[in-house]
């Protein structure tokens, strides 16, 4: 089939190469304008583009798709049908309408649970116990297409965003061939309206929630550091400095809030409940490093305390 593929980070990826590998006809990709990125502040390609001008796609990168000469040229393709992760673009009712066979999504959720920006942070902050990937007609209104197929993923008490995140695009890849593939030869996508009443919506991640209350249970504090790994990072104050947490598991026992029980195997902390045994962390300037490496730097001991910021 003719597809339209828009999307635009590491999320997007792997969909892309399915499409190409299952041997569809990309048309064109739509991928966000270059951006401004790292110290030098040089314009940097999105994943989802490298990938397509590996392959020789056209690639279309217009700043808004409101304008009339961008949706003449989305129209001129005359694709069969419109493939949509992680875009990051609004896109207009007139060109949801242009591919034959409609405009299908890859949402990193079990919709109708959390439409919205950030399903995978905040599926994690809230304790879920699975997460999942959802491949959904795209309407005007966020998130609240029908959906075509769901695919279940577990959450453990490991789990971060990251794992989370390649789990989730792995199997939007293949759930999005597969759909393809019944659309390609039915020539039609059943699909299944959301349930109104159960839409929770994950709002867009506030550095301010990055800060630690130690005030909270450690099952709380686990999940906020493994929600905001890789970003934007749970942290604490410790010696008077900022420190970053990468990695935390919540573990049974009790000791004053904030203060060090423990630096042997990782660095234990007592909390507003049980005591967060913290495996991986990052002093100002510092970088990424397991416990036992940073309890050196540091000269960490047991009676040190971390406080709120």
């Amino acid at each position: 089939m003719k597809i339209i593929f828009a999307g635009t980070p590491e999320f997007a990826v792997p969909a892309l190469a399915a499409l190409i590998q299952a041997g569809h006809e990309v048309v064109m990709v739509l991928t966000q304008p270059d951006r401004p990125a790292g110290r030098g502040m040089k314009l940097k390609a999105s994943p989802v583009k490298v990938l397509a001008e590996q392959h020789g796609l056209h690639v279309f990168q217009p700043e808004t798709l409101k304008d009339a000469e961008v949706q003449a040229h989305i129209c001129d393709v005359n694709a069969d049908v419109m493939i949509v992760a992680a875009y990051g673009l609004i896109i207009p009712t007139v060109i949801l309408e242009m591919p034959r066979f409609g405009c299908y999504n890859i949402h990193a959720s079990l919709l109708p649970r959390w439409r919205g920006a950030a399903p995978i942070h905040r599926s994690l902050l809230a304790g879920d116990t699975e997460t999942g990937v959802t491949i959904m007609e795209v309407v005007p209104a966020l998130d609240a297409g029908a959906m075509v197929s769901v695919g279940v993923v577990p959450i453990t008490e490991s789990d971060t965003t990251q794992t989370l995140h390649d789990a989730l695009s792995a199997q939007g890849a293949t759930l999005m061939v597969e759909a393809m593939a019944r659309l390609e030869e039915k020539g039609t996508l059943p699909a299944a309206p959301q349930d109104a009443s159960l839409v929770t919506y994950a709002h867009k991640l506030e550095k301010s929630e990055a800060a630690i209350d130690w005030q909270k249970s450690a099952v709380e504090i686990s999940r906020q550091v493994r929600a905001f790994n890789p970003f934007p990072v749970a942290q604490s104050m410790l010696k008077g400095e900022v420190c970053r947490i990468w990695m935390a598991t919540a573990k049974e026992g009790s000791a004053k809030v904030g203060e060090i029980v423990s630096v042997q195997d990782g660095v234990l902390v007592g909390c507003g409940e049980g005591l967060l045994h913290i495996t991986e962390l990052q002093a100002p300037g510092g970088k990424r490093m397991n416990a036992q490496a940073f309890v050196q730097s540091q000269h960490l001991q047991v009676g040190d305390v971390f406080t709120a910021q």
